[in-house]
């Protein structure tokens, strides 16, 4: 997988302007840090992580805020919408104020709600940290002191509106400390004292203040209001200033008026640019797949256009990168390159951003993957555009969902207005592993491999080795027997791929196969196993082409194919005979390899001929194509080529009744074609007598059959033609 080259691709097709947004310094700070991870949506730590060249910033920034005038306390925000990387530029910024040997605590709001637990936490948790260092636990000792003159103060200041002003919030104040035996002022001034003599300031970070609930938020901003004056303390808040404006607003008051009167200075994260995030989100990828043994297939011509149209909108900043590189990696490696690379990477993108159209492709299956017989609308079932139509009204990114059917979902684009595509290509997606197809699509939704992508799976590591007969009938033999039929039938798949060097060793496997495939109950519907393998022969040997090399070839192939009936078939596809004869070679030729085979049944010995599991089709083609110049056929006296043939003559008609689902199968023996064969009823009469004398194992239902037939008896619904 070339993503280098990928990555050429995306920015070659980008607008050139939005390619020169980030600076060379930017981009070649970024390349520098070809061997950072990406975590799971966890923040940086260190300047080793910073992968954005963010830490210049934050040096600068802890270096302004040590400038500060704190006399009288600072309160410092870190402004940044959701996943800007707030918190991973105060990490930095925390490691840069180390250099100034000064204590930065936290206060983690999450752990507590309601105001009274919010301002109780708060004092505990910080003058806890403080009284770690020797040098400050006399502060954290005040710090405790004070906090507890508001133990079970909750309700402060709840009484009117929560933003009191003036004269009003100092007299209700007032009145309620009063009635703590000690007063606050008292225990406030020794606070005051103890920090006004530090040399050094204390940093207070609460970060994530925006995610919390906007009752949570007004409660965090009274306790930075209540506190907020101590000398030489610093609260750094990060946070998104619209989520907070928007929670601090009441009552046609701005938020935005409220912070400001807290905030005394701001840094506004810059966004991070395109190319820089573009450059983040290949990174990660790569780090991803790079280490997964077997990612899938990556088609580099589709990859672009998945990118630019489905991912890259989706990812807004470092922390959906986190997220999805983090999204991937588990599906990637569980999935096994079972599906194509590209085709997840869009789908896990469309998971993780847009979880409502993701929740609705379960619905959709069928529209997805559904190809079309026609170029017309009118034969499509009207369900299927619906559930088109309802998966592009889940979301309101429907530019996405709509690029998402092109790139992704071909037989899907003629309900958008797009191409239609065929049966044939079917194939095409099932070797690709394309989602387009409906068994590698639920695949991906369910996890589980359906049956019959499981018999394709086979039918792929059995295409590999159709050039060597040994390896190729080494592997399909080591497969389930009642596996066979359908991993042969998945050969198809590979059709436009069959080349000259694998029309004879597979056609012989093939061949040799045939008699040996077990009998199965199958539905009305259901192909016969002869016609399977007749399929694949027949897209192998026209792939020759050439009349003379294809005879050529036949003839080569007959020697090495013991039985007659598959002798037969395979001399049947390539000749002359109605409903089955392809024309692959002359019509004298064809006639001259019937003349040869009917001379091979003639000389075969009855134990040759009761071994043949299609005797009866064998002897019925013996009979009626003789010419007028070969001695005449006359069926051996044997109970083993009776049984053989009564055997191969019997079948099942299989019917269902309107409005049913229930199958009934019904035993029928090609009477009138038997008699053919033996040159009349008495004949055939006595060797079932013959056949019965013997007894047989396993042939009393046979028997019985036939004694019905010979008492008179023919099914209604048959013709015995």
């Amino acid at each position: 997988m070339n993503w280098r080259k990928s990555r050429h691709e995306y920015y070659k097709k980008s607008n050139s302007a939005r390619d020169n947004v980030a600076s060379k310094q930017t981009v070649a700070s970024v390349d520098k840090k070809n061997n950072a991870s990406i975590a799971v949506d966890n923040p940086i730590r260190s300047q080793s992580e910073d992968t954005l060249g963010r830490d210049k910033s934050a040096r600068s920034f802890a270096d302004q805020v040590m400038l500060l005038d704190t006399s009288e306390g600072i309160v410092v925000g870190v402004l940044g919408a959701w996943g800007s990387g707030k918190t991973s530029f105060i990490n930095l910024t925390r490691s840069c104020l180390r250099d100034y040997d000064i204590a930065v605590l936290d206060f983690n709001p999450w752990m507590f709600s309601g105001a009274e637990q919010l301002v109780e936490a708060f004092f505990i948790e910080i003058s806890a940290q403080l009284k770690i260092r020797a040098d400050l636990a006399d502060i954290g000792k005040s710090l405790e002191d004070y906090g507890e003159a508001f133990s079970g103060l909750g309700w402060l200041p709840l009484i009117g509106s929560w933003i009191e002003r003036g004269r009003a919030t100092t007299k209700v104040l007032a009145e309620l400390l009063q009635r703590r035996k000690q007063g606050v002022s008292t225990r406030r001034s020794k606070v005051h004292r103890v920090l006004a003599s530090l040399d050094k300031p204390i940093i207070v970070v609460l970060d994530d203040i925006d995610r919390l609930t906007t009752q949570e938020i007004r409660d965090i901003f009274k306790l930075v209001r209540l506190t907020a004056n101590f000398p030489n303390v610093i609260y750094l808040l990060a946070f998104d200033r619209f989520r907070v404006e928007e929670a601090l607003g009441e009552r046609g008051i701005p938020g935005r008026d409220y912070l400001e009167k807290i905030l005394q200075i701001g840094i506004d994260l810059p966004i991070v640019p395109m190319k820089v995030l573009n450059s983040q989100i290949f990174k990660s990828i790569s780090a991803v797949v790079e280490k997964i043994k077997d990612p899938g297939q990556f088609d580099e011509d589709v990859w672009p256009d998945v990118f630019l149209e489905i991912i890259r909108p989706l990812i807004r900043n470092m922390r959906d990168v986190r997220r999805y590189a983090a999204a991937i990696h588990g599906t990637i490696r569980e999935l096994d390159g079972q599906i194509s690379l590209v085709d997840v990477l869009a789908l896990e993108a469309i998971r993780v951003f847009l979880p409502d159209v993701f929740g609705a492709l379960h619905g959709a299956v069928d529209s997805l993957t559904s190809t079309s017989d026609s170029y017309g609308r009118r034969d499509d079932p009207p369900h299927l555009k619906q559930q088109i139509d309802t998966l592009i009204a889940v979301t309101k990114r429907e530019e996405i969902v709509r690029s998402l059917i092109e790139r992704i979902f071909p037989a899907a684009q003629r309900h958008v207005g797009g191409s239609h595509y065929g049966a044939e290509f079917r194939n095409q997606w099932l070797r690709e592993r394309r989602v387009a197809h409906e068994e590698v699509l639920r695949l991906y939704l369910e996890r589980v491999v359906g049956e019959r992508l499981q018999f394709f799976l086979d039918a792929e590591k059995a295409w590999v080795y159709m050039a060597d007969r040994d390896a190729f009938e080494t592997f399909l033999r080591s497969l389930e027997p009642e596996r066979l039929e359908d991993v042969v039938s998945s050969l198809e798949a590979y059709e436009d791929q069959f080349r000259s060097e694998h029309v004879v060793p597979t056609s012989v496997v093939l061949l040799n196969l045939l008699p040996e495939l077990p009998e199965q109950q199958r539905t009305m519907f259901d192909l016969d196993p002869s016609l399977v393998v007749r399929r694949i022969v027949y897209r192998l040997v026209r792939v020759l082409e050439n009349p003379q090399v294809i005879e050529s070839k036949v003839r080569e192939m007959l020697p090495q194919i013991p039985s007659l009936s598959s002798q037969l078939h395979l001399i049947k596809i390539v000749g002359y005979l109605k409903d089955a004869g392809h024309e692959l070679i002359s019509q004298n030729s064809s006639k001259a390899l019937e003349r040869e085979w009917r001379d091979r049944v003639r000389s075969a010995s009855p134990e040759a001929l009761a071994s043949e599991k299609e005797l009866f089709s064998i002897l019925l083609f013996t009979k009626r194509e003789v010419d007028e110049n070969e001695p005449a056929f006359v069926v051996p006296e044997s109970t083993g080529v009776t049984y053989a043939l009564l055997r191969s003559a019997r079948s099942e008609v299989r019917s269902q009744w309107t409005g049913s689902r229930t199958v009934r199968r019904s035993p029928r023996l090609e009477w009138d074609s038997l008699i053919e064969i033996y040159g009349g009823e008495a004949t055939l009469h006595q060797r079932i007598e013959d056949l019965k004398a013997s007894q047989p194992d396993g042939a009393d239902d046979l028997l019985q059959l036939a004694e019905q037939y010979l008492n008179g008896w023919r099914p209604k619904d048959f013709n015995e033609a």
